[in-house]
């Protein structure tokens, strides 16, 4: 099975199409003054690709999907909505912008940067909804940094 992966990466595949995908759309929002948590679990036990703390607190999950199989296969991130303000998509410059639902934010990417293509609705969280994901960002990013600064493991929270 790691084979296989190995496999799909040495030729290209879709592993390193997401890994370019997720790299540009974390770029272009670090770019924008966001900061971002990669791979974060959610409350509803799913986890979000990017999660990016805006300066005046609001919050925004990136979907990443790269390639039509990927978006097709994959209706997990309708679940995402209820845990942010505003909710993207993260795209390869290969795919069809028009394939993805209108109501959703759209970010073109490589693995040099990106590029908003839609700006996303103002979804509103509820106050305790909020305050809840600020404290699981904060707690996740202490963990995450604490780890790194002492050689441990990348926990999940």
């Amino acid at each position: 099975m790691q084979s296989d992966l190995v496999d799909a990466e040495a030729a290209g595949g879709r592993p390193q199409a997401t890994r370019h995908v997720t790299r540009g759309a974390r770029r272009y929002l670090r770019a924008c003054g966001f900061a971002v948590i990669g791979e974060m679990p959610l409350p509803n036990d799913r986890r979000a690709d990017l999660v990016a703390l805006a300066p005046d607190g609001g919050l925004r999950i990136v979907e990443v999907k790269s390639s039509l199989a990927d978006f097709r296969a994959d209706q997990k991130w309708a679940a995402y909505r209820d845990y942010c303000d505003r909710f993207y998509f993260a795209i390869p410059v290969d795919l069809d912008a028009a394939l993805f639902p209108m109501d959703a934010g759209l970010i073109v990417a490589d693995a040099h940067g990106a590029m908003l293509a839609r700006e996303a609705p103002i979804l509103r969280l509820a106050a305790a909804s909020r305050k809840a994901m600020l404290v699981r960002f904060g707690a996740l990013a202490a963990e995450r940094y604490c780890a790194l600064a002492f050689g441990e493991e990348r926990p999940d929270i």
